[in-house]
This record gives structure tokens, sequence and C-alpha cells, in this order.
């Protein structure tokens, strides 16, 4: 199954980094978003979710918002 998945950060955010990481490795790519230098992804999280944090990880248009191993999990068909 192919997935498209989104990670809005920010390059301070801690739970940012381990979110990538965690997906890189189980092998996902993903499309990074800087929500400092695209300012109008704020907006965007905003819509989406009702909040302002980050990370918010997209998987299919779908949001997560924080470091969610289960969600992220249950998203992307990942067995633990």
């Amino acid at each position: 199954m192919s997935y498209r998945i989104i990670i809005f950060t920010t390059p301070s955010c801690p739970w940012c980094r381990k979110t990538k990481q965690y997906l890189r490795d189980r092998g996902f790519g993903f499309k990074e978003v800087n929500i400092l230098q695209r300012r109008s992804a704020i907006n965007d999280i905003q819509r989406m979710t009702g909040q302002t944090g980050v990370p918010v990880v997209l998987i299919n248009n779908r949001p997560i918002v924080g470091f969610n191993k289960n969600k992220i999990d249950r998203l992307l068909g990942i067995k633990r």
C-alpha cells in the first residue's frame, strides 16, 4: 500500500525529531513542512486539528497531533 505522509514541524521541536526518526526507522518516506518557513502552514494545521502545536502528521490526509505511536502504527498498518 502507498502512503502519503506529511509532517508539520519546527527545527527546535524534540517530538518532531522523534516522529521523523520513528518513520525513517520503519522505512517510511515523508514530506516535511517547517511551519516557521511556511507560515501559511500554521493556518492549515489549525483548520485541520483546531490546534497550532507540532508535530502534526498527515497520513493520507488523516491528521495525528503529536507523536502518537499507536495512531501512526494503526494508520500505517505497523504491527508491534
